[in-house]
C-alpha cells in the first residue's frame, strides 16, 4: 500500500522501511500520463519507487508562474497509487530548504545559459540544486526523468557523472496526446484556440525529423515552415543540436528542440533526429 508523508522526519522514517534498489521520480505535481509513465517505468525497474511532489521556488524567475503553477495533490496521489508508487513525499518549502534558500547551488555550466537557460536565467541552477538534494535525501539507485525536458535530462546526467553521485539517470520517452501535443502540466493554461494551434510545435518537429536525412539545415527549415504557417505562435528558439546538446553534427544522432509562447503559456518540445 502506498504511503504518503510530508515532513522530513516522517520521510526519513518511511525511507528506512523501503527494501532493495529504490527508483526516484521527482515531480512538481499536476501529474499527467507522462508522469505516470515515469512512475510505471520506475516501478518495473526498481524494487521500491519514491515520488516527490514539490514545486521548487528556486527554479522560477521573478516573472514566471510559481504562484499560479497548478497544484492538485489529491489527484496526484491517486495517479501515483495507480502507477505503482510505494512512497510519496510531498514536502513544504521549509522541509526541503530548512535553513532557507540554498546558499550553495549547483552550477550548470555553459549549457545552463543556452536554450532554456537563455530564456530563464537561473532556472537550471535551481533545478539541479533541488534534484541534487532529493538524490541525497532519497538515496535512489536510479532517478527517472522525462525526455520532454531534454535539456534538463542532459544536465542531470552531466551533474551525476561530473560530481560522481553514483546514481543512474534514466530518460523516459515523451508521452503525447493523440494529435501529437506533448503532455505538460502547463497545457491547462491554453485556451481552446491556443490548444489547437499548439499542435504546430509537434508537427514542426516531426517535419524536421522527416527532413533530417537531408542535413541539419533542411531539418530546421522544414520545421520552421510549419511554425511560420501557423499564426499566434511566438517562437523563442528552434534549434538542432547533437544528442548531448552540443553543435549539430554533420551526420548521426541529433536533437531538434523548440520553445514557443501561445498567449501567456510557454511550451517546449523536442524529438530525436538522424542526420
Amino acid at each position: 500500500m502506498m504511503q504518503v508523508v510530508h515532513s522530513r522526519a516522517d520521510f526519513f522514517a518511511a525511507r528506512e522501511q523501503l527494501t532493495g534498489p529504490v527508483g526516484l521520480v521527482p515531480t512538481m505535481g499536476a501529474l499527467h500520463a507522462g508522469h505516470a509513465a515515469l512512475i510505471e517505468t520506475a516501478a518495473r525497474t526498481a524494487e521500491s519507487t519514491v515520488v516527490t511532489v514539490f514545486v521548487n521556488p528556486l527554479q522560477f524567475g521573478p516573472d514566471e508562474d510559481f504562484g499560479r503553477y497548478p497544484r492538485a495533490l489529491p489527484a496526484d496521489l491517486e495517479r501515483c497509487a495507480a502507477a505503482g508508487a510505494d512512497l510519496v513525499w510531498a514536502p513544504a518549502v521549509e522541509d526541503v530548504y530548512p535553513g532557507g534558500p540554498s546558499r550553495v547551488r549547483v552550477d550548470p555550466g555553459s549549457l545552463g545559459a543556452e536554450l532554456e537557460g537563455a530564456a530563464r536565467p537561473g532556472h537550471f541552477a535551481g533545478m539541479l540544486t533541488v534534484v541534487a538534494k532529493f538524490l541525497g535525501l532519497v538515496r535512489p539507485a536510479v532517478g527517472f526523468f522525462g525526455e520532454k525536458d531534454y535539456q534538463q535530462l542532459t544536465l542531470i546526467r552531466r551533474m551525476a557523472a561530473d560530481l560522481e553521485l553514483m546514481v543512474g539517470v534514466a530518460g523516459v520517452p515523451t508521452v503525447r496526446e493523440p494529435d501529437g501535443l506533448a503532455l505538460s502540466s502547463r497545457n491547462i493554461y491554453l485556451s481552446a484556440d491556443e490548444r489547437q494551434r499548439a499542435t504546430a510545435l509537434s508537427r514542426a518537429l516531426f517535419a524536421g525529423q522527416d527532413a533530417a536525412a537531408g542535413g541539419a539545415a533542411k531539418a530546421v527549415a522544414a520545421a520552421r515552415e510549419v511554425l511560420e504557417s501557423t499564426g499566434g505562435i511566438d517562437v523563442d528558439y528552434l534549434e538542432l543540436r547533437d544528442a548531448e546538446l552540443g553543435p549539430a553534427p554533420d551526420h548521426g544522432s541529433g536533437r531538434l528542440l523548440v520553445a514557443a509562447r501561445l498567449g501567456r503559456t510557454r511550451l517546449i518540445d523536442n524529438v530525436p533526429v538522424s542526420l
